[in-house]
C-alpha cells in the first residue's frame, strides 16, 4: 500500500501541448511533445500514443503529466516528463486530461 505522504511526493500537473512531431529515433512509434506547464516551464516528453493521436491532434490539447521523474534519453531526445494515459492495450493509450480547461501548471491531487 502507498501512503498519502508517498503519493504527495509525485508532482503531477496539467499542461498544454505547444508542439508535437514524430519521434523517428524512438524504438517504438512515438511523438515528441513540448508541453507548457505555466510557472513550472515548458517540458519535453516522448509519448507512445500514435495508435490514437497524430501530432496535429495533440497541439493545443491539455494533458496530465508527472514532472519530477528523472529525465530519460529516448533515441536522440530527452524526455523530461511522463505524460499519463489509460493503457488499453500494447499500443493503445488514451491520454488523461481535465474535463474542462484549467490553467497550465494546475496540480493534480
Amino acid at each position: 500500500m502507498v501512503t498519502v505522504q508517498e503519493f504527495s511526493r509525485f508532482e503531477i500537473r496539467v499542461g498544454t501541448v505547444t508542439a508535437a512531431r514524430p519521434h523517428p529515433t524512438a524504438h517504438k512509434p512515438s511523438i515528441q511533445l513540448e508541453i507548457d506547464f505555466g510557472d513550472a516551464g515548458v517540458k519535453t516528453s516522448s509519448a507512445q500514443v500514435t495508435g490514437r493521436y497524430s501530432p496535429e491532434q495533440l497541439v493545443g490539447r491539455q494533458v496530465v503529466a508527472v514532472l519530477n521523474f528523472s529525465p530519460r534519453r529516448i533515441g536522440d531526445f530527452t524526455s523530461e516528463v511522463l505524460v499519463l494515459g489509460a493503457m488499453l492495450g500494447d499500443a493503445d493509450v488514451v491520454l488523461l486530461a481535465p474535463d474542462q480547461p484549467v490553467p497550465n501548471g494546475s496540480p493534480i491531487g
